[in-house]
């Protein structure tokens, strides 16, 4: 077994589920020290703490094990979409099925008025974002320069700057995010 390449599978499909290490650790009732050496392939996982992990991640244990085994085609229904909400309203949902080794995400985020900045770090070179606003108007800061989109607009941005998503209005937004992130060599 390639624990290298099994390890990276695992964080693949973690960063594309929007989780930090210590939440899918947390989610899969592992520690958090051995999920980090699991993914770095420094130990290899027991058959139990994998399916912990396959478990907690919603993907299937053998598509962790052999990226071969991944389906040509996979449905991702509406009541499995991932959904975020936050106490002020904002509302984030993962509408991509997560594909190990595709670093792939179609986000859908609602916007409450008067919503302030969410910020997102530069990610590694080569990552990409597409933009489209559904409904209502949104603010989108590049490092030192911001745009000002309403409906229908698009924009896309290399993702290799910080970057964040505002609504100063007083009226609701909604916009979807196609975004390509890359992952830092090590």
């Amino acid at each position: 077994m390639d624990l290298v390449a099994l390890g990276r599978r695992i964080a693949d499909v973690r960063v594309q589920r929007g989780l930090t290490m210590n939440a899918l650790a947390e989610r899969a009732g592992v520690s958090a020290s051995m999920l980090w050496s699991v993914e770095r392939g420094r130990k290899a996982p027991t058959v139990v703490v994998l399916d912990r992990i396959a478990t907690a991640l919603g993907t299937p244990m053998s598509a962790l094990l052999d990226a071969d085994d991944v389906p040509r085609v996979i449905v991702r229904r509406a009541a499995e979409q991932d959904v975020a909400v936050a106490p002020d309203g904002w509302r984030r949902t993962i509408l991509t099925p997560v594909v190990p080794g595709v670093n792939f995400e179609w986000v859908r985020t609602e916007l409450p008025p008067r919503r302030e900045a969410l910020e997102y770090p530069a990610y590694a070179a080569g990552s990409h974002e597409y933009v489209v606003v559904e409904t209502g108007r949104l603010r989108l800061a590049l490092a030192d320069d911001e745009h000002d989109l309403a409906a229908g607009d698009s924009i896309y941005f290399a993702a290799d700057v910080p970057h964040a998503y505002a609504n100063p209005w007083d009226e609701s937004c909604s916009y979807h995010v196609a975004a390509l992130i890359m992952r830092p060599r090590r």
